[in-house]
């Protein structure tokens, strides 16, 4: 049975998927990338905040949860590295700078 803090955890839990869900739904697509790559900071926490939670843990539903939410976070945080790397990549130049000039010399 859920006690009145565990009621009110499920609350804030609600509310804050709710509120991402519509701020996220309303960003243009194009800024999603660099959104992405901004947030890996906020994973982190939530890694760190499903070690502690894992950490203080007694039963194995409270385990689960934290597993979960190290799990997910650790995901969020490998998954927003590989797109701000692909990202960055997109901005290389394929030669250096020299052999550009070379090329336009010679035409």
């Amino acid at each position: 049975m859920i006690g009145m803090s565990g009621f009110i955890g499920v609350y804030i839990f609600m509310l804050a998927a709710f509120a991402g869900w519509i701020i996220i739904g309303r960003v243009p697509a194009i800024l999603h990338t660099p959104l992405m790559s901004g947030s890996n900071f906020v994973h982190g926490i939530v890694v760190i905040g499903g070690i502690y939670v894992l950490l203080e843990a007694t039963t194995p539903v409270e385990q689960g949860i934290g597993f979960f939410a190290v799990l997910m976070g650790a995901g969020n945080v490998a998954g927003g590295f590989a797109v701000t790397d692909r990202m960055l990549a997109m901005f290389k130049t394929s030669g250096s700078p020299a052999k550009k000039h070379a090329k336009h010399k010679k035409a």
